[in-house]
């Protein structure tokens, strides 16, 4: 990703502030919280809202909120987002289009142990794309704290039974989840590696704007053929959340990781979802807390450690 315009003097300590390594290793352990309330949320509202207009209305909220913030910079910067509307047509397709929609429509047909494992090669895929094709280094310790970190994820949702993993089934809604996975290594790598003008969160207001612009027609599709959300409290407050915690704060958190990181070491955050996704389901429906959880914690965490730590 190009650097960000200049800073004045002012803003320079915030600007190093986000930059440090330090901070970046304490939002690792932030955004898989952030990224894990999306699927949870994927599974709980399957009934309630279509999966295209859950896409469609959670990016488009996410970008009023962005306004907010980089509106006036949109503007400025608009013969920039002409130069790069390329670049700004795949990013919103995969980021937002792809990765949001997919989802919601694998949360239908597919189990959430089945998310998790597919999601758990995301990573991989972004580390092997970063090396083979930008050159980013990865040392024999990093590739074996991947090696550790996906060892746990699989004891995660295998819940200690191999057997588990042996008879697992991929239906429909696994292949949508395996397309959502592709498209996220895929935006990873493009959001790290393709330059551009603007800085980084006035440029993820123009992915998110192409994004809905993407989103739309499908919407538009779905809302003809008699699938349409009902209007209600309820709904709002799902959209309201969706924008504002797995799409503003996941993306934001992400993207300043990365910034500090790199695209591969980054791409570990999503190892710690299982196990984000196992505590929130006993905090929050319920669900016990089990013994293999801790044993993959204690896989994970190393893993983690070992990948993102520099030579």
């Amino acid at each position: 990703m190009a650097q960000n315009t200049p800073t004045t003097p002012a803003a320079g300590p915030i600007r190093a502030m986000w930059e440090d390594e330090r901070t970046a290793y304490l939002l690792l352990t932030v955004g898989p919280a952030l990224f894990a309330s999306n699927m949870l949320m994927a599974r709980w509202t399957a009934d309630l809202i279509p999966p295209v207009a859950r896409a469609f209305w959670r990016w488009t909220v996410t970008l009023a909120i962005l306004c907010l913030f980089v509106g006036p910079r949109l503007w400025v910067r608009r013969h920039a987002i002409v130069r790069e509307w390329r670049d700004l047509f795949w990013l919103g397709a995969l980021g937002m289009g792809a990765c949001g929609a997919f989802v919601y429509i694998g949360a239908d047909t597919t189990t959430a142990t089945n998310i998790s494992l597919i999601y758990a090669a995301s990573p991989v895929l972004i580390i092997l794309i970063a090396r083979f094709f930008y050159g980013e280094a990865m040392s024999p310790r990093q590739g074996l704290g991947v090696g550790l970190s996906l060892a746990g994820v699989l004891v995660i949702v295998c819940h200690g039974d191999l057997a588990v993993l042996l008879g697992l089934r991929f239906a429909a809604g696994d292949l949508w989840i395996v397309a959502a996975m592709a498209a996220w290594a895929v935006y990873a790598i493009l959001l790290k590696y393709r330059p551009s003008e603007m800085g980084a969160m006035t440029r993820f207001g123009a992915i998110v704007l192409f994004g809905v612009l993407v989103l739309a027609p499908f919407h538009a599709w779905e809302v003809l053929s008699g699938e349409v959300p009902v209007p209600s409290l309820q709904t709002a407050g799902i959209v309201l959340f969706l924008a504002l915690v797995p799409s503003f704060g996941a993306y934001q958190v992400y993207g300043r990781i990365q910034e500090s990181l790199g695209a591969a070491r980054t791409s570990l955050l999503l190892y710690l979802i299982p196990l984000y996704n196992g505590v929130l389901a006993w905090l929050l429906l319920g669900e016990r807390f089990e013994t293999y959880h801790l044993a993959g914690a204690a896989l994970v965490l190393p893993g983690i450690y070992l990948a993102t730590r520099r030579p």
